[in-house]
């Protein structure tokens, strides 16, 4: 049943790869947001931005799409255009200052803002957020090697002030996960939240009780990483797919053999970095190295993908990969385009031992979490996985090795966190779910 508009209260669940609005009432009843694109209904928000230069009399004007609009703009190409996807990662960085994008200089929180406006323009009235109560999702643990929280959550701050939500309040994404699936718990329990996202992993204990019917909670303690499922989908780049494209070559250059530099295969972090690579004197490098490459064929190849912006359809066969190997012991990657063809046998035990270092630096986080709780495994009644990173099932194994199967249980991949937050903006007083400003 839709929930009416009075009395509403909005959680947002801005993720590094995706974005969820939920919307609560007084009754308990919530629902996402849904957008409406080429004929189908979304209830999640790509977190991307297209920016183009569009003609207007005798100037050019800047025009910006969000979401699954901006990932059409992009594809089709028409007009020179900066893409830009994942970009709170950037949040906590102090090296990321600014950006230009045509004749404009961003700084997070206007990117930040510029994207919460276009999904504004998509979701319509109802996301409103100077007449809500807005209750906003945060990583226990921004994503970098030495994030700045205070520095992200200023930004965070201004960004969303200037849709007016002055007044919001942040909460952590494991929590309002946590809230979401204690809904449904009728007695006292310590619980364990373990949210994937693209970007970071995030685990919360929580110590759940009703009085007069009425939902309390404790938090006993939190720990973060900034490691999640994109750097899954990159193992599977830098272990089957840059070793296609020239990675472990070599070169000849004043009579000496070279090995062909790494660091433009760490372009395949994120596949929008791969189209950036046009303006950046990358592609001109590359194509010097492919006439002196001792077998130039996988350098063209690498050139083609970057000059056909070929890096979106990459990724999405990457993705389908790693979700295949979930469920089957070995999948067959394959992608084609462009003269491009890629094909490999993915065995799961061979994907695990590409991630174990990730997985082992996970363990060690939920560990943290129980430290800083001052909790033991054992006394973990429940624990409740939100994220498609856990489907992955080295991560899974994990769970059980530590808990046992039957203490997991787990929720809607991308709508549980903004539920949650969207139900804490309905309690009687949501300022003591949120972490101190």
């Amino acid at each position: 049943m839709p929930v009416a508009p009075q009395d509403l209260s909005i959680g947002i669940d801005f993720g590094t790869s995706n974005t969820v609005v939920a919307l609560a009432d007084s009754q308990g009843r919530v629902e996402a947001l849904t957008f409406y694109h080429r004929g189908g209904s979304l209830k999640v928000y790509v977190t991307a931005l297209c920016f183009w230069d569009e003609r207007h009399g005798n100037g050019l004007r800047t025009e910006v799409e969000g979401g699954p609009w901006a990932i059409d703009q992009f594809l089709e190409g028409l007009t020179a255009h900066r893409f830009i996807q994942s970009f709170k990662t950037f949040a906590a960085s102090q090296s990321f200052q600014e950006t230009r994008i045509f004749r404009e200089r961003y700084r997070f929180e206007d990117l930040l803002s510029t994207f919460l406006r276009t999904l504004k323009r998509h979701g319509g009235e109802r996301f409103d957020l100077s007449a809500r109560n807005v209750v906003i999702g945060r990583p226990v643990q921004f994503a970098g090697s030495h994030p700045d929280d205070d520095l992200a959550m200023n930004r965070y701050r201004a960004a969303f002030g200037k849709l007016g939500a002055d007044h919001a309040r942040y909460v952590y994404e494991p929590v309002g996960a946590a809230f979401f699936y204690a809904q449904q718990l009728n007695h006292d329990a310590t619980v364990l939240v373990a949210d994937f996202g693209g970007g970071t992993s995030d685990f919360s204990v929580m110590r759940f009780s009703r009085a007069s019917g009425a939902l309390r909670a404790e938090p006993l303690g939190h720990a973060g990483i900034g490691i999640a499922g994109d750097a899954f989908d990159y193992r599977i780049v830098d272990q089957v797919v840059s070793p296609r494209l020239g990675k472990g070559g070599s070169y000849r250059s004043m009579g000496k053999i070279l090995s062909i530099p790494n660091h433009y295969y760490a372009n395949f972090a994120r596949w929008n970095h791969l189209a950036m690579m046009k303006g950046s004197g990358d592609l001109k490098e590359l194509r010097e190295l492919a006439r002196a490459a001792l077998d130039p064929e996988p350098l063209e190849k690498f050139i083609d993908i970057v000059e056909y912006d070929l890096g979106f359809a990459l990724y999405r066969a990457v993705s389908s990969a790693k979700v295949a190997l979930s469920s089957h012991d070995e999948t067959e990657f394959r992608f084609s385009g462009e003269g491009v063809d890629i094909q490999a046998m993915i065995r799961r035990r061979d994907f695990e031992q590409w991630i174990a270092e990730d997985v082992n630096r996970i363990a060690d986080t939920v560990d943290k979490a129980l430290t800083d709780a001052g909790v033991e495994a054992g006394e973990i009644e429940r624990v409740f996985l939100t994220g498609g990173t856990s489907f992955v099932p080295a991560i899974r194994r994990l769970f059980v090795e530590r808990f046992g199967e039957e203490r997991l249980t787990s929720a809607d991949q991308f709508e549980s966190i903004a539920y949650g937050l969207a139900l804490i903006g309905q309690t009687a007083d949501p300022a003591r779910w949120a972490v101190a400003a």
